[in-house]
């Protein structure tokens, strides 16, 4: 999977770069709006791949008993951290990221500290449940968000880098836009089937006769402990 998700990036990647230096040799505005056009789909399709914080996403949200349009906002922090990172990186801080395909445009220090960071908000969700009646705030959305999008995008990463080489940043910032769109669709469809598998959930057990209180304190212990779980996943890896 690893592999192929290499050698699909380095061929976007390919693509993009050779728009970018023929743009920067014509100035032709229709082919930077191509770019912006690919720069959507690449970015939904982008995000289906494994990364992105789909499973974080879908836990926290599933487990928040949030309406579709707390999920939706906090779908799209997640995907403008994710690409924002990218974009900051690529012009202050490229010293702190991999920047090989091998490497696949990793920052390990900016993993670190997002998975074990996760995992603390994980813990404080999971112990809340349980030692009282959950009470969600909207920051929470908005740390978990912060938190997981803390992981580069290395595909908006190494465009950002090749539109700098070439001259034209702000070629590279508009296809970094276009990514975030594409991203954001992505994560939102992905918050939305979790709100909506949420709510059949609790339709179930209500109608089976589990109090409102108690199905909230059991979605949130269940939302810590996998957002414990993913995020242990992906700090050994």
């Amino acid at each position: 999977m690893m592999d192929l998700l290499i050698s699909w990036q380095r061929w976007i990647y390919g693509g993009v770069r050779a728009s970018l230096l023929e743009f920067s040799q014509s100035g032709d505005f229709w082919l930077l709006a191509s770019m912006i056009g690919t720069g959507v789909l690449f970015g939904a399709i982008h995000a289906l791949t494994p990364g992105h914080g789909k499973t974080i996403l879908a836990s926290y949200v599933a487990g928040a008993r949030s309406s579709f349009a707390r999920a939706f906002s906090v779908s799209t922090l997640l995907a403008a951290t994710h690409v924002l990172t990218a974009v900051l990186i690529a012009f202050f801080a490229s010293q702190l990221v991999e920047r090989s395909f091998v490497g696949g445009g990793r920052a390990p220090a900016l993993e670190l500290i997002s998975r074990v960071t996760l995992i603390g908000i994980g813990a404080w969700l999971f112990v809340r449940a349980i030692r009282s009646r959950p009470g969600r705030k909207r920051a929470e959305g908005f740390w978990v968000a912060l938190t997981a999008g803390l992981v580069t995008c290395p595909l908006t990463l190494f465009v950002v880098v090749a539109a700098l080489s070439q001259g034209e940043p702000g070629a590279g910032l508009m296809f970094a836009a276009s990514m975030l769109v594409g991203i954001a669709f992505t994560l939102c469809m992905v918050a939305g089937l979790a709100v909506a598998g949420q709510r059949l959930f609790l339709d179930v057990a209500l109608r089976n006769g589990a109090t409102l209180s108690v199905v909230s304190r059991a979605l949130d212990a269940t939302a810590g402990i996998l957002i414990i779980l993913f995020a242990g996943i992906q700090l050994l890896e």
